[in-house]
């Protein structure tokens, strides 16, 4: 089969303005689309938008549908409708992004779709979700075990996890990393200085950690100020409480969707900290080391597979005033963490991932899958356990980065 049809169902859509899942579609997308095949994209409908939506984009055809305007319906209220659509207008294959979704999943299977779930991060660990919301998210986590003709994990840690809870096989697919390189000049409109500031990119969710940045930093006698981008809908008390916990050196811009201005950001900050702990492999820490951003990352597995000896980690606020502070007063350690840290991105290759999906399409389209899938009955693991801080060596013992460090052409293309 050298041409094939496949539908991504379960996201926002193209074009991607806001997480990690619609990077995902459209980089992966259009590159499907670029190869010859047909690649369905469902998507959520703007309320209140003045243009009607694109019915293409990049090679993709666009489906839009509504979805109800409420955090805990959202998601599935969009999948639902998006399903009874691809039912009565079949691909040779889908894939479904959001383990939330696999309630869904029986539907496509009778009829006859054969279906992939990228299952995304420990959506149950994330502190939004009340009781129920995480018991359904649990169960989701098994269903889509159980209903899926093949799993997607974007981390080795999630491949893990699903290993562990589940002994379920997992297809490693992470994300790309764009190694860019842009100017400086758009910072002066900030009134921002190459290296002259400290950066957060993030949507304000209490498992993204940014309450204990800048309760941090605030504490810190840092003299770079601290940008803060990112907002998020359903969370004004969350947003209320960072920026209390800020002094006037903290700025806070909001969303930034001018990509060049984002960029630019990244590449010239003097460490990007990032607070993310649940999700997997995250696009904004592939983009800031892309970038050759110097990282001061939340201290989880999933970090540590990205950012590996380039970077710095943090726990609780007290971590983050020591690690700003040694940042400053170490600017040739930014250098050379920065210099690392696009050699690392070097690993992560949007053609290389969508190769994988279109290899994994591919097989699916062909029923190249095991009929019997796992039973979905879960086990213990270590996730269950509540998180403890873990030690963190003193800034004065940071170990050294290796020099000289491998060159991008050493490294391998895709993740194992």
């Amino acid at each position: 089969m050298n041409r094939f049809s496949i539908a991504m169902v379960g996201t926002r859509g193209v074009p991607a303005r806001y997480g990690g899942f619609e990077t995902a579609v459209e980089e992966i997308g259009r590159r499907l689309a670029d190869g010859g095949h047909r690649v369905v994209v469902y998507c959520r409908t703007v309320p209140g938008a003045e243009e009607p939506p694109p019915a293409e984009h990049l090679g993709m055809e666009l489906v839009h549908l509504p979805a109800a305007r409420r955090r805990s319906l959202e998601t599935l209220s969009h999948t639902a409708l998006s399903v009874r659509h691809l039912i009565a207008h079949p691909t040779d294959a889908a894939i479904v992004f959001n383990a939330a979704n696999s309630p869904l999943l029986p539907a496509l299977r009778a009829a006859d779709i054969p279906v992939a779930t990228h299952v995304d991060g420990l959506e149950w660990k994330r502190a939004k979700w009340g009781g129920a919301g995480r018991r359904y998210y649990r169960a989701a986590e098994a269903l889509a075990v159980r209903w899926s003709d093949a799993l997607i994990a974007d981390a080795q840690g999630i491949a893990d996890y699903y290993r562990d809870a589940f002994a379920a096989p997992t297809t490693l697919l992470t994300y790309g990393a764009p190694l860019i390189e842009p100017g400086a000049d758009r910072l002066a409109e900030l009134g921002l200085e190459p290296r002259g500031y400290h950066l957060v990119v993030a949507r304000f969710e209490p498992e993204n950690h940014v309450d204990v940045i800048v309760e941090g930093y605030a504490a810190s006698a840092a003299t770079k100020p601290l940008v803060v981008v990112g907002s998020a809908p359903y969370a004004d008390e969350y947003t209320a409480r960072v920026h209390a916990l800020a002094d006037d050196r903290v700025r806070f811009l909001g969303g930034v969707w001018d990509q060049e201005l984002l960029d630019q950001l990244y590449a010239h900050c003097a460490t990007y900290l990032h607070g993310h702990s649940v999700g997997g492999t995250n696009p904004s820490l592939l983009r800031a080391i892309g970038a050759g951003a110097a990282v001061t990352a939340f201290d989880v597995d999933f970090n540590r597979e990205v950012v590996a000896d380039a970077g710095r980690y943090f726990r609780t606020p007290a971590d983050v005033v020591r690690e700003v502070e040694a940042v400053e007063a170490d600017p040739e350690w930014v250098t050379h963490s920065g210099r690392r840290a696009r050699e690392l991105a070097g690993g992560y290759d949007w053609d290389q991932v969508a190769a994988g999906y279109e290899e994994l399409a591919r097989a699916l389209a062909e029923r190249r899958f095991p009929v019997r899938r796992p039973s979905g009955r879960r086990r213990p693991t270590v996730a269950d356990a509540p998180v403890a801080p873990r030690p963190v060596r003193p800034a004065a013992d940071v170990v050294p980065l290796p020099a000289p460090a491998p060159a991008v052409e050493d490294l391998p293309a895709v993740r194992p």
